[in-house]
């Protein structure tokens, strides 16, 4: 997700960008975010997600990468109102795959030690 923000920061710098960032990141059949809500977005950011959300919503499919659990997930965007539609907008027609919670990294670690 900061590649994404990053992305959207550079968009809106340019005339037109953001409107060609937003058909762009709408029109992929599958759109993975990893690390969702590693930090909290602006409210630049939150706008984005709702349209990206909006337009994705039972056209095509989204994998959210993320280390917090979905009861969090509205208070990091910010909670009110965009951050409650943003959630609509994911949590409808979505299959939830709980991984638990073995940590990869550390499992590496003690096999290699």
């Amino acid at each position: 997700m900061p590649d994404l923000e990053e992305a959207w920061v550079a968009a809106q710098d340019i005339s037109g960008g953001a409107g060609k960032f937003l058909r762009k990141h709408t029109t992929f059949a599958l759109l993975v975010i990893d690390e969702w809500l590693l930090d909290r977005p602006t409210e630049s950011m939150r706008g984005m997600l709702l349209e990206v959300m909006e337009r994705h919503q039972g056209e095509t499919a989204a994998v959210f990468c993320t280390q917090y659990q979905q009861e969090d997930w509205h208070q990091r965007l910010g909670s009110g109102v965009r951050a409650g539609a943003i959630m609509d907008r994911i949590i409808h027609n979505t299959v939830w795959v709980e991984t638990g919670n073995n940590n990869m990294r550390e499992h590496t670690a003690l096999a290699t030690a």
